[in-house]
Parts: C-alpha cells; structure tokens; sequence
C-alpha cells in the first residue's frame, strides 16, 4: 500500500518540482508515492496502465528488447512525467524499470483524465508540457544525426543549457547514453574539448557543471 502525501510532503515537492504546483486538488488528493529499488520492473510490456508517474528522484526508464537481446532505451526520466502516452492506450508497449532507486508520485489514470477533461487550468499546463516534450524529442533527433561526439556534446549545451552554461543533472554514463556515446568516448570528448579551449568544466557542490567557450575566428 503506498501512502498517500501530507500536505507539508505535497509543498515539498512541488518546491522541487514546480510543474507539479499545476495539479488541481483532486489529483493531489489521489496522489500516493512510491520507493522501488534499482533495477525493479514497475510494469511489463502488455500491463494495462492505471497510473500516471511522476518521478521526484532517481530514475525511470521506459525499455524494450532487441533481436539480438540488446536492452533499448526508449525514454528515461531523472524529473518528471514519464510514460505520457499510457495516458491514450489500453497497453503498455515497454517496460518501465528503476535504473536506480527511485521515488515516484503515482496518479490514477481515470482521475488524471477527468482532470483534463474539467480543469481548463490544467489541460493548458499539460498541453504546453506536451509541446516541450515534442520540442525536446526533435532537438535529441537533430543531435544524434550528428557524427562527432563533441559536435553532440556542442549541441547539447546549446539546446538544454542556458547562455553557453549546462549543469548536468545526471551521471555522465547516463549523459553518455542519451547522446548515443559509450562513456569512454564521451570522457575522451570531453578531455579533448578542454584541452582544445572549446570547452571548460567545473565542480558547483555535486553538480558538473560545462561551459561553451565561443569560437576564435
């Protein structure tokens, strides 16, 4: 049984997740939360969804097989929504497995639609997540077109960072997986870029943080 939220748990997390100062009060009434351990399958390919899940901490990923075996990445979640289009199918069509352990809200789909349907507020908020999320997919495509490891890495800052500034806010062996890189290809990028002056890094608290250092013509 997983517990549902106090309102000083709810302000807490909406301070670290201000998109979910959104939700209208009957979601944050159906909320409860969830712990699951690294590595647990949530659902398996074929499960009906009967929740909305919104990741506070750790990380979720959505995954399938390949031929061969190969585990396929399809979305990975370190902060928010996952899994959105559950919301418009009867199945789910991959797996959703903790990558570690993680936190997660859980909203039961029906309310999470009735929502929708009544809170005109509400619908706009997730209407314009939506569109982020499209923005976000066709920027990740872009990139991963291209052939160079610090032309991605360039590309990267570019579109998810501000003003030249990027603080990751995950592991670069995840970091590395989203841009299509093994993490040593990524580390020997990134140690080429510095030493180049195309880039340079520091450490704020546990953050890394990169900064794109302009072109010399």
């Amino acid at each position: 049984m997983t517990p549902h939220l106090s309102e000083e748990e709810w302000n807490e997390r909406v301070r670290a997740h201000p998109e979910l100062a959104a939700m209208p009060q009957s979601l944050r009434d159906a909320a409860t939360e969830q712990q699951t351990k690294a590595g647990e399958r949530l659902y398996a390919i074929g499960d009906r969804p009967q929740f909305m899940l919104f990741v506070t901490a750790g990380e979720l990923r959505l995954t399938r097989r390949a031929q061969n075996g190969a585990e396929v990445i399809l979305q990975r979640s370190a902060s928010g929504f996952v899994a959105e289009a559950s919301l418009e199918t009867s199945r789910y069509h991959c797996d959703i497995v903790a990558a570690q352990s993680t936190r997660l809200l859980r909203f039961p789909i029906g309310c999470f639609r009735e929502a929708l349907r009544e809170d005109a507020a509400f619908q706009a908020a997730w209407m314009s997540r939506l569109a982020q999320e499209v923005r976000k997919l066709r920027a990740q495509c872009e990139r991963l077109s291209l052939h160079g490891a610090a032309e991605r890495i360039e590309h990267y800052i570019e579109a998810e960072g501000q003003g030249g500034r990027l603080e990751l806010r995950q592991s670069r062996k995840s970091w590395a997986a989203e841009l299509g890189l093994t993490h040593e290809a990524l580390y020997r990028a990134l140690a080429t870029m510095v030493r180049t002056g195309r880039l340079r890094t520091e450490m704020q608290g546990d953050r890394f943080v990169l900064f794109a250092c302009p072109r010399k013509h």
